[in-house]
């Protein structure tokens, strides 16, 4: 299903490719790593939505400077996410699974927290149709354990028929405090009850 997605796909991969080269420069593509099944690194490919601003002294302008109307709206659409099909080939994540977060999340993680890591991560998930960045972290989570728990095909096709739906209807796409998604910081290190 990736092939073929990357296949049917391509022209209009290209034609962001284009955009984002124009609009926000190169590389078109941002590159990260990020943990997966069995906490096994591995490299995620995306559209680029931000630019390389930097301030006097060469440190990045905070997200919200360096995310562009352009850079939102590849997000809101979720177009950005397109190159995870090449993740999805290559057996680094599923169409369905929790989301790859940070490495340098890893060491923060409680055991329960750390179970997302039993499955590959997915390019959709059950914590991202029930809220996507709008949910607290601690809902993220309870989510991504409640899908491991009770993982199914019917289950997965549900999450990818509503994963369409809140595409198309933009909701939860940034944080309420930030332009993207909240730093994790696990209660307590957050200073947290």
């Amino acid at each position: 299903m990736a092939l073929i997605g990357l296949v049917v796909l391509s022209p209009l991969m290209l034609a962001i490719a284009i955009m984002v080269s124009v609009k926000l420069g190169r590389p078109v593509i941002f590159k990260q790593l990020r943990p997966g099944l069995n906490e096994r690194i591995f490299t995620l490919y995306k559209f680029r939505t931000m630019t390389d601003e930097c301030d006097e002294n060469g440190e990045l302008l905070p997200d919200e400077q360096r995310l562009t109307p352009f850079g939102k709206w590849l997000r809101s659409t979720s177009l950005d996410e397109l190159p995870e099909l090449w993740n999805i080939l290559k057996g680094d994540m599923s169409f369905v699974g929790p989301r790859p977060l940070l490495v340098e999340y890893l060491p923060l993680y409680n055991e329960q927290q750390r179970r997302r890591h039993i499955v590959r991560p997915g390019l959709t998930g059950l914590a991202q149709v029930s809220g996507r960045n709008a949910v607290s972290w601690e809902e993220k989570f309870l989510l991504d354990i409640e899908y491991i728990n009770n993982i199914t095909f019917w289950g997965d096709l549900a999450i990818l028929a509503k994963t369409v739906l809140v595409v198309l209807r933009r909701e939860g796409i940034n944080s309420p405090a930030c332009a993207t998604a909240e730093v994790f910081q696990p209660a307590h290190h957050a200073g947290e009850k």
